[in-house]
């Protein structure tokens, strides 16, 4: 006879017989679905005509999660536990546990049936991935990392990818024009936007080369419009909202002519929602090292609040020869943090304190010495994870050092802002969480957080890697 505890339909405390299938088992009714709870009292168990080995299943992982290896493939449970209220309970049960950067490791390997090499990567705040891979094809992961769906879409090579819930994917190419939405679970194109303008003949076929479809995890406003980086074949560009529901384009933003480094089409893009703001930046390296510029927009006006390019440029750093060679936000920080390309020093910069230089930097130590060039910057679960040559390393601001109140300052007729007390080398403390082993597999091409888990593509290495925390993580401490 098995029991749970939980919260569901039935009133707390009050215990539910069961007989599923032959097997009675006892359970508490305000954790079974709302049917089941209010069946009326009767002195001989409910009899369910289902099978017992997988509720026994169901309540054993529940009791231990990850104590034992699943005697059903985790979809077929959690498919399950949807009759008897369960679901949640399985899902937390089955989900990793907090991602801590210094102590995640190496946890799975996920790689698709057929042209495993992944070209976009679109994991969601409830730990499931959408990856694209090979000729335009899309494969999605549960939140239980089972393979669900795999579908061929109309697109030659999908390079920017994003999950919009319920079941939709927001998919771009870089050599084929539009926004496209897809159904990830039936396979099928839902909508296609386009960037056009009648009385410009420059501005059509526009491709997509950046997508944020989705506020942060901790954002729960699934209307927050998607926003798209489009830029047609004679280089002009812009930013494009699109509304969520109807699938329509609604506004314009940030749109120049892509003739010079500092117009080029941004390569990222971050929705700030609380601050109403985009966040959007563009780099490029080639013989004569890394130029590129960060951008802030209010999604309101459209008006540029703040800008820097390097090297030189508006807002320029300290750091004139060491322009950054990635940029990221971290929205509940309210922090930009960028990685150095000559230096591979990380640098931070507060939202509420910007200003002509506003950026402090950190150094990695004697691994992370061999620069920055290659290097991706993602920030993840309020801490940032910088990918470098010989390695994957985590940056984390010490606990007692957090504010997460105030807003994004204005800034004086000069420009001119002290950095803020909150932010400084002494609050942070780095890592390297991958073991050398790891490193040897070859240098990170991609890098997405979702949920709890951290995945991680690499260059011409087929497959994706999902890294969760462990407490047994080969990490070596630079503290």
């Amino acid at each position: 006879m098995g029991t749970v505890d939980g919260g569901g339909g039935g009133k707390s405390g009050t215990v539910k017989q069961l007989n599923v299938g032959g097997k009675l088992f006892s359970l508490e009714a305000s954790s079974l679905s709302l049917s089941l709870s209010l069946d009326s009292p009767s002195p001989t168990p409910t009899f369910v005509d289902r099978d017992p080995a997988l509720l026994s299943a169901i309540l054993a992982a529940i009791r231990a999660p990850s104590s034992a290896a699943l005697a059903f493939p985790a979809r077929v449970l959690l498919d399950e536990a949807l009759f008897y209220g369960l679901h949640a309970q399985l899902l937390a049960a089955l989900s990793p546990p907090p991602l801590r950067g210094f102590s995640v490791s190496l946890a799975s390997t996920l790689s698709p049936a057929s042209e495993p090499y992944p070209t976009a990567l679109a994991p969601h705040h409830d730990g499931s991935l959408c990856l694209s891979h090979g000729i335009g094809q899309v494969t999605y992961y549960s939140p239980a990392l089972d393979h669900l769906a795999t579908f061929r879409t109309h697109l030659h090579r999908i390079t920017s990818l994003r999950q919009l819930p319920p079941s939709l994917v927001v998919l771009g190419s870089a050599s084929a024009p539009g926004l496209h939405v897809y159904d990830f679970l039936e396979g099928r194109h839902v909508a296609s936007v386009q960037w056009w303008d009648p009385t410009d003949t420059r501005v059509s076929k526009a491709k997509v080369i950046a997508i944020a479809a989705l506020p942060p995890a901790d954002a729960a406003d699934n209307n927050s419009p998607i926003l798209a980086t489009f830029e047609s074949p004679h280089r002009e560009n812009c930013i494009v909202v699109v509304d969520p529901v109807t699938l329509k384009p609604t506004q314009e933003i940030g749109r120049q002519s892509g003739s010079a480094a500092k117009s080029s089409t941004p390569g990222r893009v971050v929705h700030l929602p609380a601050l109403g703001l985009v966040f959007a930046s563009f780099v490029s390296s080639g013989a004569f090292g890394y130029s590129g510029y960060m951008r802030l927009w209010d999604i309101r006006s459209g008006n540029v609040v703040w800008e820097t390019s390097e090297p030189g440029g508006a807002g320029r750093s300290s750091r004139f020869g060491d322009p950054f060679a990635d940029a990221d936000v971290d929205v509940k920080q309210q922090a930009i943090y960028k990685v150095c390309s000559k230096s591979g020093d990380v640098a931070v910069a507060d939202l509420r304190s910007l200003g002509n230089d506003p950026w402090v930097y950190m150094s990695s130590g004697p691994r992370g010495s061999g620069g920055g060039y290659g290097s991706l910057l993602h920030c993840h679960q309020s801490q940032v994870f910088v990918s470098r040559k010989d390695g994957l390393e985590v940056w984390s601001r010490l606990e007692e050092q957090r504010h997460n109140t105030g807003d994004l300052a204005e800034q004086s007729g000069t420009n001119e802002r002290p950095k803020s007390e909150g932010f400084d080398e002494r609050s942070y403390r780095s890592c390297f969480v991958d073991t050398e082993e790891d490193a040897k597999r070859g240098m990170i091409q991609m890098m997405e957080g979702g949920g709890d888990r951290l995945f991680v593509s690499r260059v011409e290495i087929q497959g994706v890697e999902v890294w969760e925390t462990s407490h047994l993580a080969g990490a070596i401490s630079l503290s």
